[in-house]
């Protein structure tokens, strides 16, 4: 291969000093999950189209996947790669729903692949990091608040801008516009969902003539889209619009209990608001619904989201129940990196460079460098008998720390420029030359 490659759009590829970054990050995410009992699953790439695309509004969308040679009668036939993480976990739950304990908490950080028209935040190959709990007939309402907090709690650990949790349910919205009279209760929250790309007005035309609502309804629920409050004062402010309905109450209870649920996690950093145009347009959610907006990325509209969804999967016999949120690794990474907002990591993982007097003593480097391995410490030895300035300044291109020279056992803090005596099976770098955990 001589020809220069052309880049394929929307496939980011990291160097290696963003890659560490996004390693961090996942380590992060991952450490979070484990401390809330989450277990770790990963689900194959692939699918049978047919139930990839079982909700018909994604076809366009998914890769499909057939060897060149193959004719129509192969056994690979009719597959594609998953364009989420939601679809192939809700095909492992009923798979191994024999040998799951329910409820059954899972968190899942894998690439997805979705045929869409590449842009700042969306792209062909992309990594999303999910929790979710599913329960087996049944699953309650504790568990919302649960996956909410925990969510907040991993996010506020990376080294992400402010990042704001939009909260709603979907019991409030549908017994609010169904208290109002609205003929197309669905439909009024799917075009209620779309505000934050039309303005008022031409949503509340589309509720006239998609959902059959008055003028006088259409108006109810936009005022009701406007609540957006950090407490539970939405409930006065709901309740001051006038309208009844059994489910909307109990929409605003369960939309009070993760507000005050999770209170005393969210910061300066993650903040949490009752915002009541979040609909989310997906027909499946049944409750809680949320969506993760970053501070100075809103263009990307939401980050992370999910919610309760009462019908997981089933299989005839048995429904599973489940909540959860998804975070987009690549989506809120990848323009953070361009505008030079999220600082690169290492280039390498090295932390010690042995420094080579010459091609004869190579095994008395090699040497050093096991020693320090065996404690954890990453160490390469230098890749030619240079002279040692030159040898400093290999490190310093490579972002290496410390340079260890084995002739006079002194390991050199190429940054403060101390030199001091070391022995290579005592000897341990301060603890910021080695952290791991993104600040």
């Amino acid at each position: 291969m001589t020809d220069k490659p052309t880049p394929l759009s929307g496939f980011p590829e990291l160097l290696p000093e963003q890659r560490s970054v996004e390693r961090r990050v996942i380590a992060s995410l991952s450490r979070t999950f484990e401390l809330h009992g989450f277990a770790n699953i990963e689900t194959r790439a692939v699918e049978p189209v047919e139930r990839l695309s079982k909700g018909g509004e994604i076809d366009k969308e998914i890769y499909a996947l057939r060897r060149l040679q193959a004719d129509d009668s192969a056994g690979d036939s009719g597959l594609g790669l998953h364009f989420d993480l939601t679809v192939p976990f809700a095909r492992y739950v009923l798979e191994h729903s024999g040998k799951l304990e329910f409820p059954f908490r899972r968190y899942q950080i894998q690439p997805a692949w979705r045929g869409e028209r590449p842009q700042e935040g969306r792209y062909r190959q992309f990594t999303q990091a999910d929790i979710d709990v599913v329960g087996r007939d049944e699953l309650p309402f504790h568990h919302d608040v649960e996956v909410v907090r925990v969510m907040v709690e991993a996010l506020d650990s990376l080294p992400l801008p402010n990042l704001s949790f939009q909260v709603n349910n979907r019991k409030l919205i549908q017994g609010f516009y169904r208290g109002l009279g609205i003929p197309d209760v669905t439909a009024a929250i799917r075009q209620i969902d779309k505000l934050d790309k039309q303005p008022a007005d031409a949503v509340k035309a589309l509720l006239v003539s998609e959902a059959g609502a008055t003028e006088e309804q259409a108006q109810q629920c936009l005022e009701l889209a406007t609540i957006r409050v950090a407490d539970t004062s939405f409930i006065e402010r709901v309740r001051a619009l006038g309208v009844q309905d059994e489910l909307l109450d109990q929409g605003l209870v369960e939309l009070a209990a993760v507000v005050d649920g999770c209170a005393s996690a969210v910061n300066d950093h993650v903040t949490l608001e009752a915002n009541l145009r979040i609909a989310r347009g997906l027909d499946y959610y049944t409750g809680t619904v949320l969506e993760v907006f970053m501070a100075g990325y809103e263009r990307l509209k939401s980050v992370a989201g999910g919610g309760r969804y009462d019908a997981l999967a089933s299989d005839g016999r048995t429904t599973y129940p489940g909540v959860g949120i998804s975070f987009g690794v690549s989506r809120a990474l990848i323009p953070l990196f361009s505008d030079g907002v999220l600082e690169p990591g290492p280039r390498v993982p090295s932390t010690v460079l042995v420094a080579l007097v010459d091609e004869e003593s190579r095994g008395a480097s090699q040497d050093v460098a096991t020693a320090l391995r065996r404690r954890g410490i990453a160490t390469e030895v230098a890749a030619s008998a240079q002279k040692f300035g030159k040898q400093i300044r290999y490190a310093e291109r490579r972002g290496i720390p410390y340079v260890w020279f084995p002739d006079s056992n002194e390991v050199k803090d190429i940054r403060s420029g101390e030199q001091l005596p070391a022995d290579p099976d005592a000897w341990t770098p301060p603890q910021s030359a080695t952290e791991e955990t993104p600040t």
